[in-house]
């Protein structure tokens, strides 16, 4: 089954106080290489949003990534998962897994298992000891309502919208919570 990566990545890192995609892990790679690679491991498509103007090379990201630019990334996270959402055309998927580009402890075992549970009418959560998780994965029924996405909300609306066509897996990865919002955050 055919699962494609949108990789968010267009942020401005505030609450970090610089620019996080760049801070380098123990291993010396880069905070989103190391995110995109972890896609890259298990997605065949991967994409990776980032602002516009902004080049995949120049990040040290994968040549075989598809570069998908946010020109109202400044106003807020849904305008960038809308410009992800809107480059699917061409995608014969049936569901894409949105993860977001600061969340590099992220298991494989775990991302393949959600994948196993996409399908195009489904909205997969995951769920570590009760909390959601990244990354949540929108069959193709969603894509039109997440290119229409606007502000800093993300993703959340559709999935209120259609809670019928949730459905909550339990992961065993505590990854999925580990996001990095502040440099303190960068060890696991």
């Amino acid at each position: 089954m055919s699962v494609v990566a949108l990789v968010l990545a267009a942020g401005s890192s505030v609450r970090f106080g610089a620019d996080k995609r760049r801070a380098l892990l123990a291993d010396g790679r880069s905070l989103l290489v190391h995110s995109v690679e972890r896609a890259c491991a298990v997605f065949e498509d991967v994409r990776v949003v980032l602002r516009d103007g902004e080049r995949g090379e120049a990040l040290g990201l994968p040549a075989n990534c598809r570069i998908v630019a946010s020109p109202d990334s400044a106003l807020g996270m849904g305008h960038s998962l809308a410009a992800g959402a809107a480059s699917l055309v061409d995608s014969d998927a049936v569901a894409a897994a949105i993860l977001l580009g600061d969340m590099p402890w992220l298991a494989p075992e775990t991302l393949v298992q959600l994948v196993c549970a996409a399908d195009a009418t489904r909205i997969v959560l995951p769920f570590h000891d009760g909390q959601q998780g990244h990354p949540v994965l929108f069959g193709r029924d969603f894509w039109a309502a997440l290119s229409s996405l606007k502000g800093d909300e993300g993703a959340r609306s559709v999935v209120k919208a259609h809670p019928a066509s949730c459905i909550r897996l339990e992961m065993q990865d505590a990854g999925i919570l580990q996001d990095v919002d502040r440099p303190e955050a960068m060890r696991p």
